[in-house]
């Protein structure tokens, strides 16, 4: 009974600390985003006429969703494609993560300067270094003479045609493809969640492997029956946060759309009503796939 008690009073704290951690987020959330949520979710169901220093929404009920959807010729592809896109790319970079944070976490030398290398992409991912590294002409300049010193050729695109012409390429195949291409990406995404992962295999007690190894379990056994139940809480961690992520970048074609809406038609009641299907299609994403990651997560005390 002493026990269950020092255990709910040690939930409490830790609960406690939580609430506090994220306090900040909360009011600046409560104090600079719940009222420009309000008006843009108000400003989707207007047209907002536009004047010096002002604008005006007159009611126009729900004519811009329909315009969003029967009448722009690019709005429901580019959501389809985004979507799709936004999957697969977050299952390689969960998995590259994965992979990375298990090779991390073993034991050789240099190991902290291999960790730093890997947290690198967090600091080049913010915006100022990601601007430089855009409009950096030394690195366009060393781009091409790495494609000119190749002759154009690329591995993956010679197994593509290997697959293509013995009739096993197919659209699954080119997505895997692309994705092996953009590997770059995958790896300028993966910073957070394998520091994630890193976190919650250093947490797992080292005597659960000695007691695997002393009844004979393989290294790949191990791998399944250990450590991915004891870290499967941080997929789901991950997966969210990936998915947010990856929802905000500066190419998504989604956003690039409701940006040229806003800023060259001037249409800010259009492009009100496009971001909020897009932050609810994406809200009902995170939704659904986190219930189903859920069923195969295992919380253990």
């Amino acid at each position: 009974m002493k026990q269950r008690k020092r255990y709910v009073g040690l939930q409490r704290k830790k609960a406690k600390a939580g609430i506090l951690f994220i306090m900040p987020f909360i009011l600046g959330f409560l104090l600079f985003m719940v009222k420009p949520l309000a008006q843009s979710f108000y400003m989707s169901f207007c047209n907002v006429e536009l004047s010096a220093g002002n604008y005006n929404p007159i009611w126009a009920g729900i004519a811009n969703y329909i315009h969003a959807f029967r009448v722009d010729p690019e709005y429901n592809r580019l959501l389809t494609e985004e979507i799709v896109r936004m999957m697969l790319y977050s299952v390689a970079i969960i998995v590259f993560s994965f992979f990375v944070s298990l090779i991390l976490n073993q034991e050789f030398h240099g190991r902290a300067l291999v960790r730093a290398i890997f947290f690198l992409p967090v600091i080049l991912s913010s915006g100022v270094i990601i601007g430089l590294e855009s409009n950096n002409q030394l690195m366009a300049n060393l781009a091409n003479t790495i494609e000119q010193t190749t002759q154009g050729i690329s591995i993956t695109a010679v197994l593509e045609n290997i697959l293509r012409t013995s009739g096993v390429g197919t659209r699954a195949f080119e997505k895997l493809f692309e994705i092996i291409d953009n590997i770059y990406d995958v790896a300028i995404a993966s910073g957070i969640p394998i520091i994630i992962f890193l976190s919650g295999l250093q947490s797992i007690p080292s005597n659960m492997y000695e007691a695997a190894d002393i009844e004979g379990c393989t290294k790949w056994e191990s791998l399944w029956k250990i450590t991915f139940p004891m870290i499967s809480p941080l997929f789901l961690v991950c997966w969210i946060y990936t998915v947010v992520d990856f929802s905000m970048h500066s190419d998504n074609a989604v956003i690039e759309k409701i940006q040229k809406v806003m800023i060259e038609q001037m249409n800010y009641g259009l492009a009100s009503a496009m971001s909020w299907v897009y932050f609810l299609l994406i809200l009902a994403f995170i939704g659904i796939t986190s219930a189903v990651i859920s069923r195969g997560v295992y919380y253990y005390e």
